[in-house]
C-alpha cells in the first residue's frame, strides 16, 4: 500500500520500449491496461510521491474492511501492490491495484510473481481519479485529505451500497467515519457506502 503525498510534477513521458516492456509484464498477471489507460498514464507523472505502508499496518486494514474471499480489494495509488498481494495471499480475494507510474506497475507485477497470486491480481497503469473501480466491494486509500475529498463524490456515487471504504491517516471531511481504528500510532479509517438517497444527502 502506497502513501502518496501530494506534489507538483512536470508532465511525464516514457520511451516506448520502456513503456511497452512494463505493459509486457502487466500482461503476466492478467492486467492490461487499456489504449486509452496508457495514453492517460503518458500524459503526465505522479501527483505524488511514494512511499509504502509497513506490514503490520496492511494487515489491519485488511482486517477492519474484514476483507474476505468474497471480495474484489482495491488499491487506488498501489504502489509496489502489497495491498491486493497480501488480500489475494491471506485472505483469499481477488484485488486490483491502479497506479500512474509504470516503475510501480512494474514492481507490483513482481512482487505477485514472487507470491503466487497472479490469478488473482490484476494491475492497472491508470490515473487514480479517472480509473474504474465500480465493482470494488472493498477500497484501500493512503492519499492526503485534498485526493480524499476529491475521490469522495466518486465513491458515493460509483460504488455499490454497502462496499467498504478504508483510508490509512486522513479521513473524508464531514462524511464521519463508520469506525477509526489507531495502529502504532496512525489512524486507520472505515466507512460503508449508504444507500443512493443518504449518499446524495451527505454529499
Amino acid at each position: 500500500m502506497s502513501r502518496l503525498f501530494l506534489m507538483p510534477s512536470p508532465r511525464y513521458r516514457r520511451p516506448g520500449l520502456r513503456l511497452a516492456a512494463v505493459c509486457a509484464m502487466h500482461l503476466a498477471v492478467s492486467a492490461t491496461p487499456s489504449s486509452q489507460s496508457v495514453a492517460q498514464a503518458q500524459l503526465r507523472g505522479p501527483d505524488v510521491a511514494y512511499a509504502s505502508a509497513p506490514p503490520a499496518i496492511v494487515h489491519a486494514m485488511l482486517e477492519l474492511a474484514k476483507v474476505t474471499g468474497d471480495d474484489v480489494v482495491y488499491d487506488l495509488g498501489c504502489g509496489d501492490g502489497r495491498i491486493v498481494v497480501a488480500a489475494a495471499k491471506h485472505r483469499g480475494a481477488r484485488g486490483v491495484g491502479v497506479d500512474i507510474d509504470p516503475d510501480r506497475i512494474e514492481e507490483a507485477t513482481g512482487l505477485a510473481l514472487r507470491e503466487g497470486v497472479t490469478d488473482r491480481v490484476t494491475f492497472v497503469l491508470d490515473d487514480l481519479f479517472e480509473a474504474d473501480f465500480a465493482d470494488a466491494t472493498v477500497v484501500m486509500l493512503y492519499l492526503q485529505p485534498e485526493p480524499n475529498l476529491r475521490l469522495r463524490p466518486r465513491l458515493l456515487t460509483e460504488l455499490r451500497p454497502g462496499t467498504r471504504v478504508v483510508s490509512l491517516s486522513y479521513d473524508m471531511g464531514d462524511w464521519a467515519p463508520d469506525e477509526v481504528r489507531r495502529v502504532d500510532g496512525r489512524r486507520i479509517y472505515l466507512w460503508t457506502i449508504p444507500s443512493r438517497a443518504q449518499s446524495g444527502a451527505d454529499r
